[in-house]
Order: C-alpha cells, then structure tokens, then sequence
C-alpha cells in the first residue's frame, strides 16, 4: 500500500465534507476551506440533502471562478458515516480530515492538527475540544455524554483520548482507506476509534476552537445516536 511519502504528486490534504442539509452555511464553510493556506482538495459528498443545498452545491461546482472542489451525490440520505466512507474511497491526497459543513469547527486549526503527521510522530490526529481551545459554553449534558462515549470507548481500546467524538480527525489516507468502515451513521465515531486502535495507529490529540450550535440552529444529533454509538463501541471492539 501507498503511503505518505510515496505520493509526492497528490495534495497533501483531502478535507472529506458529509453534507446534509446545510444551505445556511454550505457556501461558507467551502469558502473557509479554500482559504487555509495549504496544498489540498475538498471532496463534498452530499447524503440526499432536501433543504436546497444540493441544488445549491451544484451550481457552485459548476462556477469556474468558485471555490474548487470535488462533488459526489448519494443517491438517498444513509447518514453520515456512509458520506464519510464515501468520501474516503474518493480521496486523492495523503492525509484526510473530517470536516462537517457547519461552522462549529475552524479550518484553520489545520496546520497543526496535520503537523504531527507531517513530523512522523503519528498515523491519526484527533482535534480535542476538551483540551484548553476556545469554545462556544453550551449543553451540559451533551458534554457528560460525549465524555461517557469517550470513557467507554477508552476502556475497551486502552486508549486515553480525551474527545472520541470530535469531527476532526485526522488520519493518514492509505491507513483510512485501509480500515474498512462499515457505519452508516453516527456509530462512524467509535468505527473510526476503535478500529484505529486495533491497527496500532500512533494518536496524537492537539486543542481545537469549537463553535457548538444549538438544535435550533440546527444541530442534528441527539440522545439516540448516543445509545447506538454505545452499542457501535461494544460491537466493533468485540469483532474481529
């Protein structure tokens, strides 16, 4: 298999973006990505949007003078995890980072979310928000449930990352495309953690800015992804 130092002719960086139903912030955000100042691609995968924003991805794509970026169209939603998979399958450049198409989290924490990769201290980044970065104050009890996941997740992969549910992550591409990801929905999360694991991959954590959004807002998540991402952790660690 590939790896980083044999691809000297892709992009450094293939920022996967899921995309489902963001038509407030899709233009944004790929405009907030094109600014960082680094050799990549963007690969924009929309999972059955109905809000108007695969309408509104499409004519982007098509404006010459827009910001450039790769389009892939689910045929119906199947949730994010099967947008991630996609968008991994399709990447060209030698390290991937998640980045949702809201603007909770900053594009330009990129450069030292990639450097202990770059350094060859790590196979997979995962950007903390539980580390010191600035942060938007929000739900008290989403925060407890991301730290149960994270616990639970620790104790059955001997890891001790602080943020298991963090959007960015960042990971070697050949070693992403490598895990063979089966999730369609939320349960990517602990997939993703657990089966890093699994393959010994070096994980780094660095601080991240985080600008939470409320439900109202259009924050998607809730109660029940995180009973499915609880079963996610137990399934994935007890495969083979």
């Amino acid at each position: 298999m590939a790896t980083i130092d044999q691809l000297p002719d892709a992009p450094l960086l293939s920022v996967l973006m899921p995309v489902y139903n963001e038509i407030s912030t899709i233009e944004q955000i790929l405009r907030r990505v094109h600014e960082v100042p680094l050799s990549k691609e963007i690969v924009v995968v929309d999972d059955g949007s109905q809000d108007g924003t695969r309408d509104k991805l499409a004519e982007l794509a098509a404006d010459p003078t827009g910001v450039p970026f790769r389009l892939f169209l689910q045929e119906r939603n199947q949730g994010k995890g099967a947008a991630i998979r996609r968008a991994i399958a399709e990447a060209q450049g030698r390290i991937c980072i998640i980045q949702d198409a809201d603007l909770e989290y900053d594009p330009g924490d990129y450069p030292h979310l990639i450097d202990p990769i770059l350094k060859g201290n790590a196979d997979a980044v995962y950007g903390s928000r539980f580390l010191g970065g600035p942060h938007r104050v929000l739900f008290f009890w989403h925060m407890m449930g991301n730290r149960f996941l994270t616990l639970l997740s620790n104790m059955l992969t001997n890891l001790n990352i602080s943020d298991m549910e963090t959007c960015y992550k960042v990971i070697r591409t050949d070693l992403a495309k490598s895990l063979n990801l089966k999730s369609n929905r939320f349960e990517i999360e602990p997939e993703i953690t657990t089966k890093l694991a699994k393959a010994g991959a070096r994980i780094y954590e660095v601080p991240i800015s985080y600008a939470g959004r409320g439900y109202q807002e259009g924050k998607k998540i809730g109660w029940k992804d995180g009973f499915k991402a609880i079963w996610a952790i137990v399934r994935f660690r007890l495969a083979s």
